[in-house]
């Protein structure tokens, strides 16, 4: 039986019903992920038989059958820990890692009955858009392997878009779920900030950060966050709010839900340079709610043009400072040379320890972005820098509350085109973070966001539509999603992957 393109709910059906053994069915994955992913490059880290095979009898002798995720794959994104299995970022600096502690979203997952299957690569500390800045080697499109896609959460993309397994966590610090999803024709969610739990989630920019899913459909992508929208006292963060059956919405949701719905289209999300193919389809989409009776109207967000600059002062500040632990010293990567231990060495002086160490673990990007980060933090220039940049993330927030007052749901492109050569925007990083244009406000705002396929361009490249919510209106925004999921009935163009 081919499991390759069923989604949870399907797979759930299979194993209450008895039709195939357990543990064939979590071994098709691996032999699967064996399989493609040599073509992909989607995965750091994959648990071999004997690892499967053990958590498969750990999640039966605990008679979870009737668990939301009962044995159900999934994979995670390498910046999420789980104990005693390698968690490296995509960084050299932590190539052998191996933390002595789960992430809390591991360990409701775990609960929940779920068998995990690797770890996903991405790019290094999750800066990029591309999954090109990986220590590992990029991640390929599935619907194109000379085509990036998308980042930092790439490797979790791809492994849900090419069959690898039906579901996978990814973090979102800037668009970082939702720009990849878009890009390989999956679902990909970040909900509010605060919604999950961010202890475990190895540190980028941590008033941004935000772990989140990818799956083949929103009512999937829906059962997982019932399970890891939880409050956690660990993460002080977290939002104590009680958590919400996000599917049982779902499954009572119709054409009522849509009548009347007030949808704003932001003006300035549709700019010029985005691919016009990318503007129909999202504009198409939009008439197709009308249709059924949802009110569109167009809304400004007068600071977007801001965004992303905002976004490029704020989020380097953070990773200067949560990057600078990876000193060689605690944990990680520690660079010695033959002569380390000689007085003589150059390595032997602290400073130089420290410098070398950064410099050879680090790459490129990583480097760019904590030096733009200490520079904004520096003496002399933090208020021309770090505290504007504060201020206008202030108004692009109030811009969104100001919009919401208005209208319920805003609908947007994911990305301004479809997925791009790899190789094309690398050696150009302005270029790349425009990737980032229409994703990086709802971070900015701490909103919940949704990229869910909406059509492919000439090329058979998918595309995505964003829908965004107020805070904590995460039902809202998957009951439209998932409406919208079953209403538009897209020209489905399957990559070479997923048969």
């Amino acid at each position: 039986m081919n499991f390759f393109s069923l989604t949870v709910k399907e797979l759930q059906k299979i194993i209450q019903e008895g039709q195939i053994s357990n543990r064939e069915i979590v071994l098709n994955f691996i032999s699967r992920i064996k399989e493609v992913d040599k073509y992909l490059n989607a995965f750091i880290t994959v648990f071999d038989e004997e690892q499967i095979l053990r958590q498969v009898s750990n999640q039966e002798s605990k008679k979870l059958s009737s668990a939301a995720m009962f044995l159900i794959p999934i994979a995670i994104k390498d910046n999420i820990c789980m104990k005693n299995i390698r968690t490296t970022c995509g960084s050299k600096i932590l190539e052998n890692y191996y933390p002595p502690y789960n992430a809390t979203v591991i360990e409701l997952l775990e609960s929940a009955g779920a068998i995990f299957v690797g770890k996903t690569n991405m790019d290094e500390f999750a800066m990029g858009s591309s999954t090109e800045t990986s220590y590992f080697g990029p991640t390929k499109n599935p619907y194109d392997l000379t085509r990036i896609p998308g980042g930092s959460s790439g490797g979790s993309a791809v492994a849900v878009a090419s069959g690898e397994c039906p579901v996978a966590l990814g973090s979102d610090t800037g668009g970082s779920i939702r720009q990849p999803a878009a890009l390989c024709g999956v679902v990909g969610v970040k909900p509010t900030y605060g919604r999950v739990s961010r202890y475990g989630l190895v540190a980028f920019a941590s008033s941004l950060d935000q772990i989140g899913v990818f799956a083949r459909t929103v009512y999937d992508a829906a059962t997982v966050l019932e399970i890891i929208c939880r409050y956690d006292p660990r993460d002080s963060t977290s939002v104590n709010i009680p958590p919400e059956k996000y599917t049982v919405e779902l499954d009572k949701c119709d054409d009522t839900d849509v009548k009347g719905l007030k949808i704003g289209l932001p003006k300035e999300y549709f700019i010029s340079g985005i691919q016009e193919e990318v503007k129909t389809e999202i504009l198409n989409s939009v008439k197709l709610l009308e249709t059924y009776g949802a009110k569109v109207e167009e809304i400004s967000l007068p600071h977007t043009e801001y965004a992303v600059a905002t976004y490029y002062i704020l989020a380097p500040a953070e990773a200067s400072s949560n990057l600078a632990r990876y000193d060689g010293v605690k944990y990680g990567f520690k660079y010695k040379d033959k002569n380390y231990d000689s007085e003589d060495s150059e390595y032997s002086t602290l400073v130089n320890m420290y410098r070398y160490t950064r410099e050879i673990g680090f790459g490129a990007e990583v480097k760019r972005r904590i030096m733009l980060g200490t520079y904004s933090l520096s003496s002399g220039y933090y208020e021309a820098y770090y505290a504007k940049a504060q201020n206008v993330r202030y108004l692009i927030t109030q811009d969104f509350i100001n919009a919401f007052s208005k209208v319920d749901l805003i609908i947007s492109p994911t990305t301004p085109t479809t997925a791009f050569k790899l190789g094309e925007k690398i050696n150009n990083p302005l270029q790349m973070y425009l990737s980032d244009i229409f994703t990086i406000p709802c971070n900015l705002a701490g909103l919940p966001g949704i990229s869910i396929p909406c059509g492919y361009d000439k090329n058979g490249l998918p595309i995505g539509l964003q829908i965004l919510a107020p805070h904590f209106e995460e039902t809202k925004m998957l009951k439209l999603a998932h409406f919208f999921e079953q209403v538009r009935k897209i020209r489905k163009v399957k990559n070479q992957f997923l048969v």
